[in-house]
């Protein structure tokens, strides 16, 4: 397991509040992919909030139950945006997951395995 990320090095932000892990594991890789200068923090910001302000132009009523959906998005736009990873290889490892979410019994974890397939 990776050690956790110091945040003393980013700007002061507010202590980050999670509902469900898959949100303080949308974080924690986003923090990961800055350390290893993938993007500025600069950059990060600019995409999250753009992606925000589209979303409420779409509607989203912005009660905060959103917020790591948009998160991911701005992490997926700006990886894609950046040739860290393809469209194409995005929407294929999000299908896997999808393909091995349904082929996991309930209250299982999720696999997926090298390939790509899940669980059978």
């Amino acid at each position: 397991m990776p050690e956790p990320a110091d945040l003393s090095a980013l700007p002061s932000i507010p202590r980050p509040v999670f509902r469900e892990p898959r949100e303080a594991q949308v974080f924690s890789v986003t923090l990961l992919l800055h350390g290893r200068g993938c993007f500025t923090w600069k950059e990060w910001t600019e995409r999250l909030g753009a992606e925000i302000q589209a979303a409420q132009a779409r509607g989203d009523a912005d009660l905060g139950d959103t917020y790591y959906l948009h998160w991911l998005a701005a992490l997926e736009g700006i990886l894609c945006g950046k040739r860290v990873v393809t469209d194409e290889v995005l929407r294929q490892r999000k299908a896997e997951w999808s393909a091995a979410a349904r082929a996991t019994p309930h209250g299982q974890p999720i696999v997926l395995r090298r390939g790509g397939r899940g669980t059978p």
